[in-house]
């Protein structure tokens, strides 16, 4: 991976988004729920005042509304800050 988030931000890769149809319809991107949860690809090196706890690898829950979307090479993730997830999952 050629992106390091700096501070206290990782970059995440969202797990992808449950297509749901019931009798044939089909769902548009657009209504479908984003996902919650997602992995960790890089993390920063923390602050000063915090030191960064997410490591590469760890799956994560985040809020709906967290962090930014940023698209590189074909596919699609998120850098928010090591403060917006809200659980490892173990």
């Amino acid at each position: 991976m050629n992106i390091k988030p700096l501070g206290d931000r990782v970059l995440i890769q969202p797990t992808a988004a449950e297509e749901v149809t019931m009798s044939g319809i089909i769902i548009p991107d657009s209504a479908k729920e984003k996902p919650l949860r997602g992995k960790v690809l890089a993390a920063g090196n923390g602050t000063k005042d915090e030191d960064m706890i997410l490591k590469e690898g760890d799956e994560v829950l985040y809020g709906k509304y967290a962090g930014t979307e940023i698209e590189f090479e074909g596919e699609k993730y998120l850098i928010m800050r090591q403060s917006d997830v809200l659980a490892v999952i173990a």
